[in-house]
């Protein structure tokens, strides 16, 4: 799916954690297409903080959660302390690939630098050689400090996109331990600028129970009589609170009117209920 935007928003580009090159600028890309313009930003604070000002961007593309390291926990508070809604996800797989400056050879490197998560997935390559590790902020930002640089002894770990933004031989490729390794990307538009999805069979939703005895298991029982899959079911701590949480669920279903009938009840059942969006699906990427 491609989400078509306005023309005025499509100017304003969508927000991204990283910079050019990056695994969100390429899941930009997918969703949006070839010739979305991209805002970079150094954090996923600074993300949410830009997708929610309507002079400053159309909203963002947002990683949260990756199948080997989880779920990205602070992003879901991020999300729900702001006036951004889902629109549309894209699962994309993350091949991480060692590159340097043309002619640079193996024996060569004494460093290797990338975001700590990419050095994290690379583990069992890395372990076998005597290079320092140096964490970064971004992957594709240190694939354009080895460019900048022209240095012999250091490389990167990126993506190969990154590697030919930047004039960049790939010497490792696919060097990441899991080859099964995908992240997932929300695509957020502000609440009232987000378009109307239509076949929609997924939503994405937050709420706290009263914490009496039976009540999670009351909401989770209602949704599974609704026909509803729950996709996911994620806790977290209430701020200030002792042991009392609160919950995001990702839900699939058939029709939006059975989505509907079951968040009726939801909401009867639940406490400060929220949906951050109702969309379609995404696929692998």
């Amino acid at each position: 799916m491609v989400l078509k935007l306005p023309d005025d928003d499509l100017a304003k580009g969508m927000a991204i954690q990283g910079y050019a090159g990056s695994f969100h600028q390429e899941a930009a890309k997918i969703f949006l297409g070839d010739n979305v313009n991209v805002i970079p930003c150094a954090t996923f604070r600074e993300l949410v903080k830009i997708a929610g000002e309507p002079k400053q961007s159309a909203g963002a593309v947002m990683a949260i959660e990756n199948s080997i390291a989880g779920s990205i926990l602070p992003n879901y508070n991020l999300l729900q302390k702001s006036n951004l809604r889902i629109v549309g996800e894209v699962y994309l797989q993350i091949r991480q690939h060692l590159m340097v400056n043309p002619g640079v050879k193996l024996e060569d490197i004494k460093e290797v630098h990338s975001h700590p998560m990419a050095l994290l997935q690379c583990t069992d390559f890395l372990d076998q050689r005597p290079w320092k590790l140096l964490e970064t902020e971004d992957t594709a930002l240190s694939a354009k400090h080895v460019a900048q640089h022209r240095s012999k002894h250091i490389a990167a770990i990126a993506s190969r996109a990154a590697a030919d933004l930047y004039g960049l031989d790939i010497i490792a490729p696919d060097i990441h331990t899991l080859k099964n390794n995908y992240t997932r990307f929300l695509v957020l538009r502000r609440e009232d600028e987000a378009e109307t999805i239509v076949k929609v069979d997924k939503s994405s939703l937050y709420f706290e129970t009263d914490h009496g005895k039976g009540s999670l298991a009351k909401v989770l029982t209602r949704i599974a009589e609704g026909g509803i899959n729950l996709s996911k079911l994620q806790s977290f701590p209430i701020p200030g609170s002792q042991w009392k949480y609160f919950f995001h669920v990702d839900m699939e279903f058939e029709s939006e009117e059975q989505f509907q009938e079951v968040l009726l009840d939801l909401r009867g059942l639940t406490l400060d209920l929220k949906v951050y969006g109702i969309y379609k699906k995404g696929i692998t990427a």
